[in-house]
Order: structure tokens, then C-alpha cells, then sequence
């Protein structure tokens, strides 16, 4: 595998979401436009993919564990971050600086070496009112994060299905040159 591909590389961070179990359609939709995609998962996101079929679509490892001293690193660093679904927690422990997990040190890290990064939340307006998550996604903001629109998962009133435009947190992308 080698560390420079001739594509741009999208570290994909995924987490625990109802709708994470869909993470295909944006895998699908970021090789479409020319990226190839390396998936972090958050350790409780693993349990709402296919990790099988994640694997077999991009071709690489699904990462959520730091890898051991002197292992190699499984991805090369990347162009781009796309966090999608991005949970009330995680927002809110990034944007603070926590580090706990593999997922939450590579958003923390990408900030300091200029990656460009784009979020689609999925916070129910319930959380998304809380006065925590206002604060972290104006210091994320700030910091030059891009934010889609919030996904509630709630049904709209004409009864329909609740739409996650996964491409939109691409939209939002452009690889560092």
C-alpha cells in the first residue's frame, strides 16, 4: 500500500448512530468523486456497520483502536476529514479537546496539521438545544470546521422518511493541496 495514492485520501470518521448502518452510500458517493476512503470508527459506531462490508468496499481495515508502537500505519495521512454521522458526544468531546478514543484523537490532530474537516450531525433537537453543543459547534466553527445541516432522525410531518443527504458532507470538502 503505498503512503502517497494518486487519489486524494478521506479519513471517514463514523459514529454510533441508527443511520451509520447506511455508511455504504457515502463510501459509494466519496469514490465517485475520486477519493479513496479509509473508515474510523468510533468504539461504540463499530456496532452499527457492516464492518465485513465496509471493509470489502474500501478495500482497507476499519480502524478504532491506536495501533501498537512500531506497527505501520494502516492509512496514509489525509487530504480531508468527513465526520458523518457525528453524535452529540463526539461534537461535544472534540470540540473540548478530548482525545479518548482513536476517532476523537484524529479530529483533534487533523485541526493542527490544516486538514480541511466537514461534519453532518445527527443530534436530535433535544440535544441540539442543549447550551453545550451551541458552545462546541462555535468553537469547532470557529476553528474552520465545516458543518452541514443537523439530521434529527425525526419524521416529518407529512409522515415521510427522514432523508440523510450523505453526500452533502462532501460538498462541503476540498482535499489539501
Amino acid at each position: 500500500m503505498s503512503e502517497h495514492p494518486e487519489k486524494p485520501f478521506l479519513y471517514l470518521v463514523v459514529c454510533a448512530a441508527g443511520i451509520a448502518s447506511d455508511i455504504g452510500e457515502l463510501i459509494t458517493a466519496a469514490q465517485e468523486r475520486n477519493w479513496e476512503v479509509g473508515v474510523i470508527a468510533t468504539p461504540q459506531g463499530l456496532g452499527f456497520i457492516d464492518a465485513t462490508a465496509v471493509e470489502a468496499q474500501t478495500g482497507r481495515p476499519i480502524r478504532s483502536a491506536w495501533r501498537a508502537p512500531g506497527d505501520p500505519r494502516p492509512f496514509p495521512p489525509p487530504d480531508a476529514v468527513a465526520v458523518a454521522p457525528a453524535t452529540f458526544n463526539t461534537v461535544n468531546k472534540w470540540a473540548a479537546g478530548i482525545s479518548d478514543t482513536l476517532a476523537l484523537g484524529t479530529l483533534c490532530e487533523a485541526y493542527g496539521l490544516g486538514v480541511p474537516i466537514a461534519v453532518l450531525p445527527c443530534v436530535s433537537k433535544a440535544l441540539a438545544a442543549h447550551p453545550a453543543y451551541r458552545a462546541s459547534v462555535d468553537r469547532l466553527g470557529a476553528m474552520g470546521v465545516r458543518f452541514g445541516t443537523p439530521y434529527s432522525g425525526e419524521v416529518p410531518q407529512d409522515g415521510g422518511s427522514p432523508e440523510f443527504r450523505w453526500e452533502r458532507v462532501l460538498d462541503l470538502l476540498t482535499p489539501r493541496t
